[in-house]
């Protein structure tokens, strides 16, 4: 793990993130993207930002592929609880899109571009 000062700030906002995924997957009326497909475009957004942003903090081959499977499994058990609800439908397209954001997360983690805590937390340490 990326050892940070701020490390159980950005693990919260993470999880957070994760909690936000589970409410926009469960709730009866999600907010709606206003463009075609907008509905997948926001699978891959929420996931790929959420793998994103873990991938910052973990940065081993072993955390990562923990990482990628976790957030795979997450999407494939929220589309199996929207069916559940019988208010939500169960959408094989959510979960490619789910899983494709995952793999963008991953794609754009550091060390293929810098890492953005890391960054944020210097500028923040300088000021106080």
């Amino acid at each position: 793990m990326n050892q940070t000062r701020f490390n159980n700030y950005w693990q919260a906002a993470g999880w957070l993130g994760v909690g936000l995924i589970a409410y926009l997957s469960l709730t009866p009326a999600p907010p709606q993207i206003n463009i075609e497909n907008g509905d997948k475009f926001g699978h891959l957004a929420a996931y790929g930002l959420v793998t994103l942003w873990f991938a910052q903090l973990y940065t081993g081959l072993r955390q990562r592929i923990l990482l990628a499977v976790g957030m795979v499994v997450l999407g494939i058990a929220m589309e199996y609880a929207q069916r559940a609800t019988g208010y939500r439908t169960f959408d094989i397209a959510d979960m490619i899109a789910d899983g494709l954001g995952v793999a963008i997360g991953l794609l754009a983690a550091p060390p293929r571009l810098p890492n953005l805590l890391s960054w944020a937390e210097k500028r923040i340490t300088r000021i106080f």
